[in-house]
């Protein structure tokens, strides 16, 4: 024969065989057979690890929720040019998986204890507040970091203190795993899209009974009578943090310094009314701090120049991911990696807290996403969230590094239709409502999508709706779209996995996490000293203590 064919054993020309498109493949039964099969041998192979985690992260989508997920998984894989159903995100990955209250009973450390030694099923979070049904990210910045439930627009304060009472703060002061961490020689770090004063990552460091005193400005003349701190305050003084990455610079600087990034907007000038500027006292307290504002700055920092990096990218909150600047401002994946790399040079470990608050609009930019009803903003930052957290997965490893996704609480949003496969995720129900009009997948159970024209809803339509603005119809008119009560998924990798299980209350969040890494209230827990034996291993410590420096000396004279 000629050509370029090919001949099979038996003289038989050989051609390759059709390729089946993945439509026409799970047509087929084996198709769902064998992935079934894949899945259960990946689950009978889980072993239950014994060992302690010697770093922790914590990724959190404010106003993630499963529907979010679902949506945002589906977009990913259209993004890639595939019809997006089959699509998986890399948090989809993690093995073991629990359900988290944001509504519910309280429970404690204790119940950690008990629940070791009961059998592991998937679990669920519980996401309630003391005082609210449905929760603000204060109240459950506190319940997942400092593994307490308190009030609403409460920081850092059990539910003794009272919301806007600065004299309720003193005596109620809780501390968070990332603060436990630091005392325990790990570095520490916060990345989030918000500004850094903001209430998920503030529960990280600050102790206030308003989320909202963000700078004295923003603070009552009593408050600030009675000797509370703003919580711009509170970032450079209470927590020695090695890494914080995000937005807020007005915040940290007095009247009325210019922005860097805008000197000819005086609306973003620094607001401070006592004349302090944090950044420069920051930097002055802190031997190998880098202090930048700008993406340019960010990539010339190299990982083993500085012990400690502020990053403020934007005066208030970062820009979402469809509106960011890519030469200026660093998106969540690029500050995820510079913080790891920082972090990871402490042999103790490290705790990194990293949030993407655009999913919502009280939070991360998730959460803004959806508070302002625009659907699509929401969702890409639900997948640059999975990215960073993929990127965090070829930066460290599942043998000595624990890593949680969850989010805080969800939102009334959903999407459904009838759809046909592959249909946009952002596009059209294939039928008209009842009012003979068009109408998205994507719906809001309230928020500003609500509209009335000449006594009638506004037929949607394309390519409208799939603009990156396009706010989704609403049912009820608000001004901003609220928070929902549903429990939120919490998935897991690493040492101490199998901890995350069944439904349990938002608090466990950190108490297994304190219990993975030996954090205190779980320090002395059998395993633990084995465990910190094995992450000092045989190098010097970092810290400034002459007895140590005296031993390292003598091991190296010995070896030499």
């Amino acid at each position: 024969s000629g050509g370029n064919a090919h001949h099979g054993p038996l003289g038989v020309p050989w051609r390759p065989p059709a390729l089946l498109s993945p439509a026409d493949a799970e047509k087929s039964p084996s198709y769902w057979n064998k992935g079934a099969r894949r899945r259960l041998e990946l689950a009978l192979a889980l072993q239950q690890g014994a060992q302690r985690a010697k770093n922790i992260i914590l990724f959190m989508g404010d106003g993630m929720g499963l529907s979010t997920m679902s949506a945002a998984r589906i977009y990913k894989g259209q993004l890639s040019g595939s019809s997006g159903e089959e699509s998986v995100l890399a948090m989809e990955t993690f093995p073991h998986m629990a359900l988290a209250k944001v509504s519910g009973t309280v429970l404690g450390g204790t119940v950690l204890l008990s629940l070791l030694e009961t059998p592991l099923d998937p679990s669920c979070f519980q996401t309630y507040t003391i005082d609210r049904q449905v929760p603000d990210s204060a109240g459950t910045g506190t319940a997942y970091l400092c593994g307490v439930k308190t009030n609403a627009k409460t920081l850092g304060l059990s539910g003794a203190a009272v919301y806007g009472k600065c004299r309720s703060t003193f005596g109620n002061e809780v501390d968070s795993i990332l603060h436990r961490a630091r005392l325990a020689g790990k570095a520490v770090g916060i990345v989030t899209t918000t500004r850094v004063q903001h209430a998920s990552p503030g529960a990280a460091y600050a102790h206030s009974a308003s989320r909202s005193w963000y700078a004295d400005a923003s603070m009552p003349a009593d408050a600030l009578r009675d000797g509370c701190k703003d919580i711009a305050h509170q970032l450079v003084h209470n927590t020695d943090i090695n890494v914080i990455l995000g937005g807020g610079r007005m915040y940290m600087t007095p009247r009325p310094t210019a922005d860097p990034e805008y000197p000819e907007d005086p609306d973003q000038n620094g607001i401070r009314k006592d004349g302090r500027d944090l950044i420069a006292e920051w930097l002055s307290a802190k031997q190998g701090a880098r202090y930048v504002w700008d993406k340019k700055g960010l990539d010339a920092v190299e990982d083993d120049s500085v012990s400690h990096l502020m990053g403020l990218f934007e005066p208030k909150d970062m820009r979402y991911e469809l509106n960011r600047n890519t030469s200026t401002d660093p998106s969540i994946v690029e500050m995820t990696e510079k913080a790891i790399r920082i972090l990871r040079r402490n042999p103790n470990g490290f705790f990194l807290f990293v949030e993407d608050d655009h999913v919502s609009c009280a939070g991360g930019r998730i959460d803004h996403g959806h508070h302002s009803g625009r659907a699509k903003q929401a969702l890409m930052e639900a997948v640059m969230l999975d990215r960073a957290v993929a990127r965090a997965g070829e930066l460290t490893s599942p043998a000595d590094t624990l890593t949680v996704v969850t989010a805080d609480h969800s939102h009334v949003f959903t999407f459904g239709g009838s759809t046909p496969r592959g249909n946009s995720i952002f596009g059209l129900a294939p039928k008209k409502a009842k009012d003979k009009r068009a109408y998205t997948s994507i719906l809001y159970g309230n928020g500003p999508g609500y509209s009335i024209r000449d006594g009638a809803r506004p037929a949607a339509s394309l390519p409208a709706a799939e603009d990156k603005d396009y706010r989704q119809q609403a049912a009820v008119p608000l001004e901003t779209e609220t928070h929902s009560g549903e429990d939120v998924v919490v998935l897991a990798q690493g040492p101490m996995a199998h901890l995350f299980h069944g439904v349990q209350e938002q608090t466990y969040v950190a108490h297994a996490m304190a219990y993975a890494a030996c954090l205190e209230p779980y320090a002395t827990e059998p395993g633990c000293r084995a465990a910190r034996r094995a992450s000092h291993g045989t190098q010097c410590s970092p810290h400034p203590l002459l007895a140590l420096l005296a031993l390292c000396m003598a091991v190296l004279m010995v070896g030499g």
